[in-house]
């Protein structure tokens, strides 16, 4: 990287992987790649180096919430708290602040990287916490886990999500159990719940990644899922210990499927698009001062059988 670029990258080999962070971009990952004979193979969309957009990166944190909020901001016991539009064209504020603040990097163990940030009250919203961000990379795939820790005075709802972009190839297919899928609307935000899903819009048995768009949370997942790559006879597997442990069926995912473009995006989220207007506030966790709430992911590669 060069000297004068104001977001370099931190790269850590190990395991057959490199995977390459941006603190100072939103704690973003700039690259995942396993190192093939003929070179580099990406897992994640990789980031171009210059791009300040964080839709450009590999992959981003979202915390402390996932997706939109509606109604200009949300209430918590008897108190409204507003919240600000965080991105240019979209009408909600969305994916929380931490994507949008610089992090501080540290490398605890050879294969491990972590990222931690203290936020307070970011552009004048309510929420006062510590994140942390820690990469594993073991033999065959990475451990990810992302936590956050209430350090204000009076409690608030919390979520966390990983928002990954994968390289889709014509033949890309994702398999993820799950029970149903809330509708939206053209803002989009979710309007009815059904477990009819749409045409070409089913996970379970290999949904096709290429396809008309969808952008959309879906419920009853069993934490999960199989991304297959048949031109590279790859195969990603993601799991959430914590849903599978439950073996409820319980877990909240989101897919991004443009219409156009190289990349989609499954994202593992702790609760469904706008949970804070959704009755009951599906997934989120109203923390007290210090309590901690976590989303640990597995992410493991294999040959195709």
């Amino acid at each position: 990287m060069s000297a004068n670029n104001p977001h370099p990258i931190h790269w850590l080999q190990h395991a057959g992987q490199r995977l390459g962070l941006v603190p100072s971009l939103g704690g973003g990952v700039a690259a995942w790649q396993l190192e093939r004979a003929q070179g580099a193979l990406d897992l994640w969309r990789p980031w171009d180096g210059r791009n300040p957009d964080r839709y450009s990166l590999a992959s981003f944190a979202m915390v402390p919430w996932s997706n939109r909020i509606s109604q200009g901001g949300f209430t918590q016991g008897d108190v409204f708290h507003r919240m600000r539009v965080n991105r240019i064209g979209e009408p909600y504020p969305i994916h929380g602040d931490g994507w949008l603040q610089a992090w501080k990097l540290e490398q605890p163990a050879a294969n491990t990287l972590e990222m931690t940030l203290h936020s307070q009250q970011f552009e004048g919203n309510p929420y006062a916490y510590r994140a942390l961000q820690r990469f594993v990379l073991r033999k065959g795939g990475m451990d990810q886990t992302l936590s956050v820790t209430h350090t204000g005075a009076q409690p608030l709802p919390y979520g966390l999500g990983q928002h990954p972009w994968f390289l889709r190839t014509p033949a890309t297919r994702l398999h993820a159990p799950v029970q149903g899928v809330w509708l939206s609307g053209v803002d989009p935000l979710p309007v009815a719940h059904t477990t009819a899903f749409p045409p070409s819009w089913d996970p379970c048995d290999g949904l096709n990644v290429n396809g008309t768009l969808v952008d959309n949370a879906y419920t009853g997942w069993s934490g999960a899922a199989r991304i297959t790559w048949p031109e590279h006879q790859l195969q990603l597997e993601m799991r959430v210990p914590e849903i599978e442990a439950r073996k409820q069926n319980d877990g909240f995912c989101l897919l991004y499927r443009p219409a156009q473009g190289p990349a989609f995006c499954f994202e593992p989220i702790t609760h469904p698009i706008d949970a804070f207007h959704v009755d009951g506030q599906p997934g989120l966790r109203v923390l007290q001062t210090g309590e901690t709430l976590t989303l640990h992911t597995e992410w493991r590669f294999s040959n195709l059988p």
